[in-house]
């Protein structure tokens, strides 16, 4: 182990492919962190034609770097520097042979906005309508269509308008605290997971065995300063156990807060003149997940098709309300829910154990994930005491090494 308390991955289907296909080329400004197995610790990093630039001289964590007000120059310098590796020596997770790529953020709070979607929207009020058993989704979804009699998607959250469909559902006894998120005035937002808890490209997910129905959320992560600025994104699975959730939305936390549940990567792209906030707003994020059975499910998320924007998730999330002095990852929600049948008709999808999950954009590289069972795999080890701990250690040794 690399001390990151995360599984060694290096099983058949992830030594079919090198770490270095999973990030993204060309031009640009790519952040991550690297387990250095010889500093024995995390480390920010910059990536850049096929190289890795050490950036522990400029910020100790990927947070601290993010915050700085002369980001710019700090990312020039490290790339005025030799690089530390090339991308061809990084390994997956828990591959002791070499620096190991992690996930890309670290103090920054894992926030998360669902049913932003209509169509991921709907599928929430259908796992409620039926009580998380997924035998019974076809007919409520036939159910629910006939009793809307409209195109939703054409509704702007929060308006008027919502506001006399809301009450005309309620008429029929279809109105759903789903529905409330999705077009009411305000959004869903929760706590994903705690700091440091997210498992990186090539790591494996989790799903707990009390789940027989759930699925991958292909999600865009936004990156926001401790000020709400906005200042780039990354990719991200928000493993969904439908059946949980669809039994309560007050099992939110046991839907959506399990270990390995939560992943993020390969790297965080900045913007800047290559990459804008514009260009993040019609990106098109691929699903596909490949079955060690032979099934293969494809899907896309379009981040044209956000119910709300950018900015007024991040309003809804930190403000005067609500404040996140490292900065914090916020899940953009996804217009992803299959319902394509894996196994019995009508059952729709759910994971099998070995699945391979890879959620990709040309602009921001693949995130790459096997599904294992929840309670099974590596437990979560690696929090703030034990980055503190280590940090604390590189900074003693750097203070010798100077005396």
């Amino acid at each position: 182990m690399s001390g990151t308390g995360q599984t060694d991955v290096r099983d058949t289907q992830m030594a079919a492919h090198a770490v270095a296909d999973a990030l993204p080329t060309g031009s640009g400004t790519f952040i991550g962190r690297v387990w250095d197995p010889q500093r024995r610790a995390p480390i920010p990093v910059l990536f850049a034609d096929g190289a890795v630039y050490d950036l522990l001289a400029e910020a100790t964590t990927v947070s601290a770097l993010l915050e700085r007000a002369d980001l710019a120059a700090a990312i020039a310098r490290a790339r005025a520097a030799e690089p530390l590796w090339s991308v061809n020596d990084l390994r997956w997770e828990g591959d002791d042979t070499g620096p190991n790529l992690l996930a890309p953020i670290d103090l920054h709070v894992i926030k998360a906005c669902g049913v932003t979607f209509v169509a991921s929207m709907l599928e929430r009020v259908i796992e409620e309508r039926c009580m998380g058993d997924a035998a019974r989704a076809a007919s409520v979804r036939a159910e629910l269509d006939a009793a809307l009699g409209i195109d939703i998607a054409t509704i702007e959250p929060g308006s008027a308008e919502a506001a006399t469909l809301k009450e005309e559902l309620l008429e029929r006894g279809w109105w759903s605290q789903y529905l409330e998120v999705g077009i009411g005035p305000h959004p869903e937002v929760f706590t994903k997971g705690p700091l440091l808890s997210a498992v990186g490209c090539g790591a494996a997910i989790g799903v707990p065995s009390f789940s027989s129905w759930n699925n991958p959320e292909p999600e865009l992560v936004l990156i926001v300063t401790s000020a709400g600025d906005i200042i780039g994104v990354t990719l991200g699975n928000d493993v969904n156990l439908r059946d949980v959730e669809g039994r309560s939305a007050l099992l939110l936390g046991m839907a959506k807060d399990n270990n390995r549940s939560t992943a993020v990567g390969p790297v965080i792209r900045l913007f800047d003149e290559t990459f804008t906030i514009d260009d993040a707003r019609r990106l098109e994020i691929r699903l596909v997940v490949s079955g060690s059975d032979g099934y293969l499910l494809e899907g896309v998320n379009r981040v044209t098709a956000l119910s709300r924007s950018f900015e007024a998730l991040v309003e809804a999330t930190a403000g005067t309300h609500h404040q996140y002095p490292d900065g914090f990852a916020l899940f953009t929600g996804t217009l992803f829910a299959p319902t394509q049948d894996r196994g019995a008709p009508g059952h729709g999808f759910t994971h099998h154990l070995g699945d391979l999950v890879e959620i990709s954009a040309d602009q921001l590289g693949c995130l790459r994930n096997i599904v294992g069972r929840t309670e099974e795999l590596a437990p979560w080890t690696y929090g703030v005491r034990s980055l503190w701990a280590d940090l604390s250690r590189l900074e003693r040794e750097a203070s010798d090494a100077t005396a």
